[in-house]
């Protein structure tokens, strides 16, 4: 097929957006390569053929040639080297130990560069990847010689294109995902281009693990129980992602009911290295959420994206990075008796946070490495986002090796692997002398300083030791409100508050555990703390002790493999005593899926102001999240949730403080119930067997009775039903037509809402409970939707017109607009009228006034949701203003056509006297040939005001992205240029 003339069509046009010639040194000449590496490769792959479209090609060559020389030079490149592949001479066979060859890959260490020994693991992936995609259009030598040379260039921040071996979803981004593919088919066949060019060009892994809540708990029935009301409620969305899972080439989806996203990710779709077509090369993955991270405990690279770069991704192109700094972390000695893979992960989260790791990698190595499972390494590697790392790394070695074996992949498979990465030095061997690496910065931590704890009550990098949790729990109220405080008057503070549960005399004080839950991919990947929480429920058991009966109790494992060691084990039973019931294999209650307390429970903390807990085993635990009634959210590992539940308190010091009475009536303390790190051990060696790996994954896709009857259309075009309330055509593409937008202005823009620091995507795109007085609820009521079927706003990211009236909507939500007013109100600035934030942005845009964003610091932390994006842009959102950006949401802010804005070092809106009350115009070339990535822009307002930010797009292909109105649309239109 022969796929470049309308691309060049399409250059042509955003070339006239600006009439004047580029030189090769100009803004305009930068966007031009930009603009031809993005759109060139389908000419790259016509060139050298003979035929009547070569006439055409050159034809259309010529044209652009006469439009910008810069192009000309470009296309002469294209022709001179399209015809073979640029490091062809590195192509090197790994031969079989017993004859034969595994297949062919590009070896590094056949370019002799010296360089190459001391680049850390992770740049080795990138550089592999830029070499094997070499074409000299998406990605050229000069970006393979910037990965080479690393130690040089990342100090410069330099760009660099990388193409990842794969992506990965799970439902609630996945959702939104493949409702946007199916739109961008509809948008492409109105441009009269065939739709069905519009398929995943790398592999595809979709798991549905979000959309299960916890409805019922303690209960024998609550997993079928619990299932039945998913599929109840999520029918329709599932059928849509069994539709995609058909309609769409290159894609599988995993069933519900079968685990965690990361959980399968690590023991079943994690590839390590591929072999496709007889080439060898890495795995590496971007994920649309932001734990993707977990994979690279397994020495796969993989990080969370937002789910609209993901998809532009799935579409062939290539995603563009800032080549990052590595911090090297050593490793040294081993836990110490007692200590949990919990403990570690949340002590390396505060040196990391406190290092300062935002935009880079992280590689841990060192002597220590052969103490850590692979499962712990995973759990480390799972809270790079709580640590603000794009990823942190652990290069494969043999402890990877027998965790591939352990989870059922065949011998052959793992020799393979290990005789590719050995061959092209990607491989860690621990009993040979190491080469010193180079990184960008140093941290080192002795395993055994690592002590028990906890974090919270409010961020997981609020880490405390458990020895001070009682004090700082003390302190916590006592302190204003914040992310350590609650602001509980002294007199106040020791309150009891009985009342009725179920007919027994129940109590709540503050600090009183309400749930406790053993949920999600961050530690129920872990056998030692899956077995250690579950033989801490066998001790209490032994002992007399018991969970009270008003603890919202769960189980919610990665896999179905946990439910079969633990079944081996003979210990599931002991959880079932304390309440452990199994409730699902998803995420639960670290989404928000905690589901309903008992209404006791509820109206005793409403009514009495009860500052009540919860404890979970999760990565996430901002206020709001985890129940909009627990204002006090612990993480814990899996054996401390078990032990709060107990106890029935965070206020409680275990080592001077009994937990409880037993049967004998003597005190029983933390000590009693703990496990020992041998006792772990014994029962992971002998209840922890492969064949439990094979079993469930030769069983995971074959789905179950529920999915297997839902009917799936065979249309390659998705017949949008206009009264669902699930699944809604989205308005991106509405219009569209072929030439880009370019440059908005932003004049006169009133400020919507007005953020101190740490406003996260939980903030911006909720995903838990829609509030009964919500404009969503509102909406859902006019449509016949009952209250008990309102389902979660991560259930129903398929609908715009729910996710947008949901944008801004959590209930903790705190806008300086409102005066210390917490919710999700703003005030409509021209007439004083405090609104919902949806019926703001409604009255802004009626009266044809763009709207902006101020922020503090962290603007977009949490999970990578698209939503926290595509919300503000439907709201009218223009421009975000802040003093610093998650990495995914900024991305995601550019990739739907919103401009993030950075105020200069050591200013933010206070400190320039703003009060959001002004009007903001941004001054923005409107010729896109102008602007520059990083450059500065200046602010103005109409009392006089001005101060200059910096522009935060930060490549020449996001600046493309943004002059095409987002990179979607800009997706659409390469694709509809490209004709057969």
């Amino acid at each position: 097929m022969y796929k470049a003339a309308c691309s060049a069509r399409l250059l042509l046009r955003s070339l006239s957006a600006s009439p004047r010639t580029a030189s090769s040194s100009s803004p305009a000449s930068r966007l031009v390569a930009a603009r031809c590496l993005a759109l060139a490769r389908p000419c790259a792959a016509f060139a050298g053929r003979g035929g009547p479209s070569r006439s055409r090609y050159s034809a259309v060559r010529a044209q652009i040639g006469a439009v910008a020389p810069a192009v000309e030079r470009v296309h002469r490149r294209m022709a001179a080297s399209a015809t073979e592949h640029a490091f062809k001479n590195i192509l090197t066979s790994l031969p079989k130990p017993g004859g034969g060859e595994y297949g062919k890959f590009y070896s590094l260490p056949a370019l002799n560069d010296p360089r190459i020994d001391k680049l850390p693991y992770s740049i080795r992936i990138l550089l592999e990847s830029a070499i094997r995609n070499c074409d000299d259009f998406q990605v050229t030598k000069n970006d393979v010689e910037k990965i080479i040379d690393w130690e040089n260039t990342s100090p410069k921040l330099a760009e660099i294109p990388f193409k990842p071996a794969r992506v990965l979803l799970q439902d609630f981004t996945g959702v939104p995902a493949v409702v946007d593919l199916a739109a961008m088919r509809d948008a492409l066949a109105k441009l009269g281009s065939d739709a069905n060019k519009i398929n995943p060009l790398v592999p595809v892994d979709l798991v549905i693990d979000h959309s299960v809540q916890v409805d019922v708990a303690r209960s024998t029935n609550a997993l079928q129980s619990n299932m039945e009301l998913e599929f109840s409620r999520n029918k329709e969305r599932f059928g849509f992602l069994k539709w995609g899972s058909t309609a769409f080439q290159n894609m599988l989806v995993v069933p519900p009911g079968s685990g965690i996203v990361h959980q399968v990710n690590l023991e079943y779709l994690g590839r390590v290295v591929f072999n496709t077509n007889g080439i060898m090369y890495p795995d590496s993955v971007v994920g649309t959420d932001s734990h993707t991270t977990m994979i690279d405990g397994l020495g796969v690279a993989g990080w969370g994206v937002g789910g609209i770069e993901a998809e532009a991704t799935m579409l062939g192109q290539p995603m563009s990075m800032v080549l990052p700094g590595v911090v090297g972390f050593k490793l040294t000695g081993k836990l110490r008796n007692g200590v949990t893979a919990t403990d570690l992960v949340l002590t390396v989260t505060q040196m990391l946070r406190k290092h300062g790791v935002v935009g880079k990698f992280v590689e841990f190595h060192g002597e220590g490495m052969g103490k850590l499972s692979l499962a712990d390494r995973a759990t480390i590697a799972n809270m790079s986002p709580e640590y603000g790392a794009t990823m942190g790394f652990f290069p494969v070695d043999h402890v990877t090796l027998d965790y591939l074996k352990l989870t059922g992949r065949s011998d052959e498979t793992v020799s393979m692997i290990e005789a590719y990465l050995r061959a092209n030095n990607m491989f860690v061997d621990y009993n040979e002398p190491q080469i010193e690496r180079v990184y960008s910065s140093y941290l080192e931590l002795d395993l055994n300083e690592v002590e028990p704890c906890i974090s919270g009550p409010k961020r997981p990098h609020d880490r405390v030791t458990l020895k001070e949790m009682k004090s700082d729990w003390h302190a916590c109220l006592d302190n204003k409100v914040g992310f350590k405080g609650f602001a509980v008057p002294k007199e106040q503070q020791d309150k009891v508050v009985k009342f009725d549960f179920h007919g027994q005399t129940a109590e709540l004080k503050h600090g009183s555990v309400v749930i406790a839950a053993i949920t999600s991919c961050t530690n129920t990947s872990n056998p030692s703390v899956m077995l250690g929480a579950a033989l801490v429920a066998k001790k209490a058991c032994e002992l007399g002790l018991e969970v009270k009966p008003w603890v919202k109790t769960s189980l919610a494992p990665g896999s179905g493999v946990v439910t079969k060691y633990l079944l081996k084990s003979g210990l599931q039973e002991y959880f079932n005593k304390q309440g452990f019931h199994l409730v699902g294999y998803g995420c639960t209650t670290c989404i928000g899926n905690s589901g309903d307390l008992d209404e006791s429970v509820s109206a005793a903390i409403t009514e009495n102001d009860v500052v009540a807990s919860a404890v979970l085993s999760g990565n996430r635990n901002f206020e709001g999240r985890v129940h909009p009634l627990t204002r006090a959210n612990y993480l814990a590992s899996p054996p401390l949730v078990v032990a709060y539940a107990l106890a029935g308190t965070v206020d409680i010091d275990f080592e001077k403080e009994p937990i409880g009475i037993g049967k004998d009536g003597k005190e029983v303390y933390f000590r009693d119930i703990w496990p020992t790190t041998e006792e772990i051990a014994e029962v992971v060696q002998s209840s922890v067997l492969p064949d439990m790996f094979k079993s469930t994954y030769n069983a995971i896709t074959k789905g179950n009775p529920m999915w297997n009857q839902l009917p799936v259309p065979e249309a390659s075009l998705y017949s949008w039903d206009p009264n669902s309330t699930y699944i809604h055509e989205p308005p991106y593409f509405k219009d569209m037509t072929m030439s880009p937008p370019g440059p908005h202005a932003v004049k006169d823009a009133y400020c919507l809402l007005n953020f101190g620091d740490s406003i996260t995507t939980d903030h911006i795109s909720p995903a838990g409970s829609i509030h009964k007085d919500s404009p969503a609820a509102k909406y859902l009521l006019e449509r016949g939707v009952d209250r008990k079927d309102f389902n979660s706003y991560g259930s129903r990211r398929g609908n715009d017109e729910i996710m947008a009236r949901g944008t801004f909507a959590n209930i903790r939500i705190v806008n300086k607009f409102l005066n210390g007013e917490v919710g999700p109100k703003t005030i409509h600035v021209p007439t004083g009228e405090k609104l919902s934030v949806f019926d703001a942005a409604t009255k802004y845009k009626s009266e044809g006034h763009d709207t902006i964003i101020l922020a503090g610091a962290e603007y977009g932390s949490g999970s990578s949701r698209d939503w926290a994006a595509k919300g503000p842009m439907l709201l009218g959102v223009k421009a975000v203003i802040s003093k610093s950006f998650e990495r995914i949401h900024r991305s995601n802010l550019v990739g739907m056509g919103i401009i993030p804005l950075c105020f200069k070092a050591g200013e933010d809106a206070d400190s320039l006297g703003l009060t959001g009350h002004e009007r903001f115009t941004v001054n923005l070339p409107t010729d896109v040939s102008e602007i520059r990535p990083g450059q500065d822009v200046t602010i103005t307002t109409d009392n006089g005001k001005s101060f200059t930010c910096k522009l935060r797009f930060d490549t020449e292909v996001e600046l493309a992205y943004y002059n095409h109105g987002g990179i979607l649309p800009y997706v659409i239109r390469n694709m509809a240029g490209a004709q057969n």
